[in-house]
């Protein structure tokens, strides 16, 4: 069955104007998802910064912790873990494994990083600490996760971490695991 030319004449003006209606909503979806997309960044980074999500934790929190007092009353251990994703050619390891802290110490190791290739690597360690109610306490004061990191061809660098374990973890978490993943940064347009 075929519609007649003189009723698809009539609804025309009203088509148009529905498309244009369309268009205009369509338009504002994308212009709120890309603005959203830019504003995703720095919220994901204010709320890991609060509640202590990937490692991230509140740099004013570890500058007061230096003065708090040291639990010898308690041991808890800290894990050491390191990954580094395919085919970046970094090899990325703690220089220990484990180490047994009093929560409020103040606690000094490092990280031993090596381009296996003669490309220079910029990239960024990212942290995370397990278990998760864990994150707030574990204090990190510095950390080459900070900041991006330049390698240079066949380069080994041994990078430091200080860190403290917060006197007012839970008794119950004996154990603490850090543990960083390097990615590679993404590359600058030409």
């Amino acid at each position: 069955m075929e519609v007649p030319a003189a009723v698809t004449a009539l609804n025309a003006p009203l088509l148009r104007k529905a498309n244009r209606k369309l268009a205009w909503q369509l338009l504002l979806v994308s212009v709120f998802f890309a603005g959203f997309g830019f504003a995703l960044v720095p919220l994901y980074d204010v709320i890991c910064r609060l509640t202590g999500l990937n490692g991230r934790t509140n740099a004013i929190a570890a500058v007061q912790s230096k003065s708090t007092q040291i639990d010898t009353t308690r041991w808890v251990n800290v894990e050491f873990l390191s990954h580094t994703m395919p085919g970046v050619g970094l090899e990325f390891a703690p220089e220990q494994f484990s180490v047994r802290v009093h929560p409020g110490e103040v606690i000094h190791t490092n990280y031993v990083v090596k381009n296996r290739t003669a490309q220079v690597f910029v990239g960024q360690a990212v942290p995370s600490v397990t278990p998760a109610v864990a994150a707030p306490y574990f204090e990190k004061i510095e950390c080459f996760c900070f900041s991006q990191q330049t390698f240079q061809g066949g380069e080994i660098r041994t990078m430091p971490v200080v860190f403290v374990v917060n006197p007012d973890m839970s008794r119950e978490l004996g154990t603490v695991t850090l543990s960083y993943t390097f990615f590679e940064a993404p590359k600058a347009p030409v």
